[in-house]
C-alpha cells in the first residue's frame, strides 16, 4: 500500500514543529514523491545533516511503503526568528 502524501507530511512536522512542508506526488503512484521542508531549526546544519533529521522523521519507511523522495532542505529566508 504507498503513502500517502498527508501521512508523510505529517510525520515530518511531528519530528520538526515549526516547518513549512511541500509534498509533490511526482508519478501519481503514491511511492514517488518531492518534499520541500524549511525550518530554522536546520541553520548552521548542512545538508546532509539536514535531510537526515527529515529521513528520521519518516521512521524506517523510506524504501519501504515510500519508495522515492526527493527532497530540498533549508532555512527560511529573512531574519532569524527567535
Amino acid at each position: 500500500m504507498p503513502m500517502d502524501a498527508h501521512d508523510i507530511e505529517s510525520m515530518i512536522k511531528a519530528a520538526i514543529p515549526d516547518a513549512e512542508v511541500t509534498i509533490r506526488d511526482l508519478a501519481g503512484d503514491g511511492d514517488h514523491y518531492a518534499a520541500t521542508v524549511i525550518s530554522e531549526s536546520f541553520r548552521g546544519k548542512s545538508r546532509v545533516q539536514q535531510h537526515q533529521i527529515v529521513y528520521q522523521s519518516l521512521k524506517g519507511q523510506m524504501g519501504g511503503l515510500l519508495h522515492a523522495l526527493a527532497l530540498q532542505t533549508g532555512v527560511p529566508d529573512g531574519p532569524r526568528r527567535t
